[in-house]
């Protein structure tokens, strides 16, 4: 017997398949206090009763790469351990049963080609020669990809928790948490049901327990228990042991074969929560009642495709519940509560694809304090506060689990939950027309409908019913004035008397700039990428006002406090409530605000990259002299007590001005064709501010010490390896939404990391890095013959290098 340890390095809590990868690849590292705790038996959570598909694809380059570190582990696995895994690499079919999923199915081959994952694209005849069993009856066509499998779950995971052992890790099953300690807001130790175990690090990968987990010291985990069934037949004549897997999402359903048999389950648009009211005590190796009833409804879908299943006989109907997320990606990353805690949980039923990935690249997070690559997609950092509460949490993973299956439409809102979080002009904007959309609990207006017009999307992979609008409201704002709600903003007060010092040190550009400055900066991390990017506005001597991103509130918050330096006397603080933000832009944004102020708002007193204190309508404000839309124009941050008296007036003062309600829709359209970046998507911890053409953000001039300076300027002095790059397409109708691979002269350089339609130009307009391994210049860009691939087909375009519209030489860059 091993005697239990009272410290260790690292505890990671729960045994199923992403604690014992994160464990195994700990060990790998050379990490020899990794202790490995699991309350009943490894398995016996959910990873036990998984239905063990392996697919590879998904909308992030990062994370097809991490569900590529799965498949490349899940090979060897076996030879290393001596354990089987069940592993086979039998490739995966997806079907396309109408024209739409047939589009949605071809972006997906593009976006694959963009990723360098293989994927081919079928007939229904050549698929069904893959698949013999089916019914192709109503499929337009399909997808295969070659290096998708299928493992075991038990059998995978007990072969990573030897593996772990094998190189000095320790497992202790039948171990309970109990509590866990935090001393000065960091990890100190566990106490288990065998002892206390004094650590530096903790690993939360209790599955659907792992809020409950979080919750001992404060840390929100937001996913909840879902049931899922799927069925497990007879042997059937016809399966082979080489049958790819499948799925099916116009019938919701999914297919493996298993023992000659087929496993078939499905994601129903109505599921059933569990759990809601905790969990029974002692629930491991266990599963609920079989709901037949419930289940009905794919069986029904399935028969269609698979006849042999009317006379295929029914081993079981495992109903075994599973943790999902509200967006219903996993969650990764250490915890913004909590230094230490790290979280590996929320898989969405697809735990045993990421596993092998997700487990290495936590283990790399918590060895190295960072991420290896941008896995912003799943990171713990991007809930906010509308998280924090289950029921919301609840309400939403049903809805996104209901969706599972349903084609992803470009621009989708969710519905469930809303109205949450909203902005003092909400019921003015929604009298007006506005079509709301929704991000971080917050309603936001995306367009404006007018006369006939409803105020609803309906979805497409075409031009959008809302062209027209957000074409509308484009015109007028770069022509007149429009008026955008951005209360949603997150804003920050950093202050103190360290505070100019702490920012020179966490932001690349300059903040040393006198009171009243506006400074646009990034905030880097070590390796020299982009971590955020914002405005700070230097109020006083001793005061920064910070306004980043919606979506990036937590995340953002978290990597300043994190980076203050220590024994700075500084005060960070959370003031996105306090203010609503309205942007007033266009050439004649100056006229409307001066027939609502006594305060000098000319050029000359109030420039470009300025803040001032001023009252428009009566209200004392925050005006920026700033734009993401690329024209003259201020945001005003306005006490929310008087945000309507100040629309009101604004909206009257504009009359004259012919002024026009806008939406997020048509800063996206005028973003694109100034070429402002977006992080998140053009801008990341993967870019570097050189590599995105940010270089002049950057305070290189000054000698003075800042985060991610050396990468820096280890970078200036060689070619870079990418850099990005605006395209457009003459053909009007071209669509383009992101992921679009980018063709040099025939040869892929590259994918759109956002697109969309310029109205000022007539034009499709995407943004993305073309990479050359053996380094780039300008000529070398200039050079190239570019094309764009589009759902499979390609289309020439043309490469920018500056932006596309200019307002102060009123022209179109060409």
């Amino acid at each position: 017997m091993t005697t239990f340890p009272t410290q260790a390095r690292v505890v990671i809590i729960g045994g199923g398949i992403i604690g014992t990868s994160t464990a195994y690849h700990l060990a790998k590292l050379g990490w020899k206090d990794v202790v490995l705790i699991e309350r009943n038996k490894l398995t016996s959570g959910s990873t036990w009763h998984a239905a063990g598909l392996v697919g590879q694809l998904r909308s992030s380059a990062n994370i097809t790469q991490l569900l590529g570190e799965s498949v490349k582990l899940y090979r060897t696995l076996e030879q290393e351990t001596g354990l089987a895994t069940g592993w086979k690499m039998n490739g995966g079919l997806r079907l396309a049963c109408n024209q739409e999923r047939w589009t949605e199915v071809k972006r997906q081959a593009t976006t694959a080609r963009s990723f360098g994952l293989e994927m081919h694209l079928l007939t229904p005849s050549e698929a069904q020669k893959l698949w013999p069993l089916m019914d192709v009856s109503d499929v337009v066509g399909a997808a295969f990809l070659p290096t998708d499998g299928q493992a075991n779950p038990s059998d995978i995971t007990q072969s990573l928790a030897k593996g772990a052992r094998n190189n000095g890790a320790q497992i202790f099953e039948n171990t309970e948490v109990l509590s866990i300690e935090v001393v000065k807001g960091r990890v100190k130790s566990v106490e288990t049901s065998k002892g206390r175990i004094a650590c530096e690090f903790v690993v939360n990968c209790a599955g659907q327990w792992a809020a409950e987990v979080g919750r001992m010291v404060g840390v929100t985990v937001p996913l909840v228990s879902v049931e899922h069934q799927y069925m497990v037949t007879e042997p059937i004549e016809g399966v082979t042991a080489n049958l790819p897997t499948l799925r099916d999402p116009d019938r919701l359903t999914y297919y493996k074969e298993e023992v000659g048999g087929l496993v078939m389950g499905g994601y129903e648009p109505n599921p059933i929560a569990w759990a809601v009211d905790g969990f029974p005590k002692n629930f491991e190796f266990q599963l609920l009642g079989s709901n037949f009833d419930h289940f009905e409804q794919l069986m029904e879908l399935a028969l269609g495709r698979v006849p042999a299943l009317q006379k295929a006989g029914i081993k079981s109907l495992i109903n075994g519940p599973e943790s999902f997320t509200p967006d219903g990606n996993f969650i990764l990353g250490e915890a913004p509560e909590v230094a230490n805690f790290f979280v590996g949980a929320g898989f969405n039923a697809f735990g045993i694809a990421s596993g092998g990935g997700a487990g290495k690249v936590l283990a790399e997070w918590v060895a190295a304090g960072q991420p290896p690559y941008d896995l912003w997609p799943v990171d713990i950092r991007r809930f906010g506060r509308n998280h924090r509460d289950m029921e919301w949490v609840r309400k939403r993973t049903l809805e996104a689990y209901g969706k599972h299956y349903t084609i992803a439409w470009p621009h989708e809102e969710h519905k469930s939950g809303r109205p949450l979080r909203r902005s003092p002009l909400y019921d003015r904007l929604k009298s007006q027309g506005a079509c709301f959309g929704e991000k971080q609990g917050w309603e936001r207006p995306n367009w404006f409908a007018q006369g006939s017009e409803k105020p609803e999307d309906n979805h497409t992979f075409g031009r959008p019913n809302w062209f027209d609008a957000v074409k509308r409201e484009h015109i007028a704002t770069r022509e007149s004035v429009g008026v955008f709600d951005q209360t949603s903003f997150s804003k920050f007060m950093l202050t103190g008397p360290d505070a100019e010092s702490a920012l020179s040190w966490i932001c690349a550009n300059d903040v040393a700039k006198p009171v009243g400055s506006l400074i646009y900066t990034q905030m880097l991390n070590a390796k020299g990428g982009v971590e955020c990017d914002l405005t700070l506005a230097r109020l006083s001597h001793d005061a920064y006002y910070i306004v980043t991103g919606t979506a990036f509130a937590t995340h953002d918050y978290d990597w300043i406090r994190r980076n203050i330096p220590e024994g700075s006397n500084v005060q960070l603080t959370d003031v996105t409530s306090s203010h609503a933000v309205l942007s007033v832009m266009g050439p004649n944004a100056r006229r409307v605000l001066e027939k609502l102020t006594r305060d000098n708002i000319s050029n000359e007193a109030f420039p470009f990259g300025q803040v001032r204190n001023i009252c428009i309508a009566g209200a004392p404000l925050i005006a920026l002299r700033v734009t993401y839309v690329g024209e003259l124009g201020w945001e005003l941050h306005i006490p929310v007590e008087f945000a309507v008296t100040v629309y009101d007036a604004i909206m009257q003062a504009g009359k004259e001005f012919n002024i026009v309600n806008a939406g997020y829709r048509t800063i996206e359209s005028m973003r694109l064709e100034k070429g402002y970046r977006a992080w998140g998507s053009d801008i990341g911890p993967d870019h570097s501010p050189l590599e995105a053409g940010l270089g002049w953000a950057v305070k290189f001039k000054r000698n003075i010490p800042f985060l991610g300076r050396d990468a820096l300027e280890a970078q200036r002095g060689q070619k870079l390896k990418k850099f990005m790059c605006t395209f457009t397409v003459d053909d009007p109708n071209v669509v383009l939404l992101g992921r679009e691979t980018i063709y040099r002269n025939g040869e892929r350089v590259g994918w759109l990391t956002g697109g969309g339609f310029g109205h000022t130009i007539g034009k499709p307009i995407g943004l993305g890095y073309v990479r050359q391994p053996n380094g780039l210049d300008n000529d070398y860009l200039k050079e190239g013959k570019y094309q764009l691939e589009v759902a499979t087909e390609r289309v020439d375009c043309a490469l920018h290098l500056n932006s596309l519209f200019d307002p102060e030489m009123s022209r179109i860059k060409t």
